[in-house]
């Protein structure tokens, strides 16, 4: 079981600022983004809140990549508003968009690796980016490497792992900066369901720990299972806009 002294590897960066207890952390109001001449997504509304967790679903190419590369400024909408801890993320500065992702960790779902760096060099890549010295974060580093089963893997190559090692240890990278959001973006996909399982407990625990997380997924009998240890609500996309997913789902 991870403690929360796992996950607050550099408490120096990406600290909470002082967001008020129930002002959503990340919000979209009635956006709108059109890709490649077609309406994707149309007047999509959104709050999470500190420490919420929420799953998000809907078929293939319906658009829930686009909607969370919205919630962490990775694309700016075509209509409507996008903010993140109180910042208009259409109007974000250079630093701003720096402090945005330090405080979003995001788990993409190619999860891509530099392949001459071992793992644990990838996974502190954050740290190298915002200049701390990774000698002084050894201790956490590992600690981390721990709490995800990657002890034994931590001089393994990318190519080396398999998927739910993959998975585990883009999953650590997203965390290495303690941010409030993680976003994962179906990070179950290509693994089984032990595996999903595991990478589920984390996403769990990070969340007991005050984390706002956001998973977008496929996966129905994921989400059920997530159900029976946290509070989830459970958006679909449907039709180009954001709808509750019933108690049946």
């Amino acid at each position: 079981m991870a403690t929360a002294r796992t996950i607050e590897t550099a408490r120096s960066v990406g600290q909470n600022t002082g967001d008020q207890k129930g002002t959503a952390v990340i919000e979209l109001d009635n956006v709108g983004y059109n890709y490649g001449g077609g309406e994707l997504l149309n007047e999509v509304s959104v709050q999470l809140a500190p420490g919420s967790f929420h799953f998000l679903t809907g078929p293939s190419g319906a658009g829930k990549t686009t909607l969370l590369k919205l919630c962490y400024g990775a694309l700016t909408p075509t209509s409507g508003r996008a903010r993140a801890f109180n910042m208009d993320i259409n109007g974000l500065d250079r630093d701003q968009m720096a402090y945005l992702r330090r405080r979003v960790g995001v788990v993409h779902q190619d999860c891509r690796f530099l392949d001459h760096l071992s793992v644990i060099e990838n996974i502190a890549l954050p740290l190298t980016v915002s200049g701390r010295d990774i000698d002084q974060e050894e201790a956490n580093l590992n600690e981390l490497l721990s709490w995800v089963g990657l002890s034994d893997r931590a001089h393994a190559r990318p190519p080396e792992l398999s998927g739910g090692e993959r998975q585990r240890a883009a999953l650590a990278r997203s965390v290495i900066l303690s941010p409030d959001v993680i976003i994962a973006d179906e990070p179950t996909g290509n693994v089984d369901w032990e595996m999903s399982q595991r990478l589920l407990q984390l996403l769990v625990e990070l969340n007991h720990m005050g984390k706002t997380v956001l998973v977008a997924t496929h996966d129905l009998s994921l989400i059920r299972a997530a159900k029976k240890q946290v509070q989830a609500r459970v958006l679909r996309i449907s039709n180009r806009q954001l709808q509750q997913a019933g108690v049946d789902l």
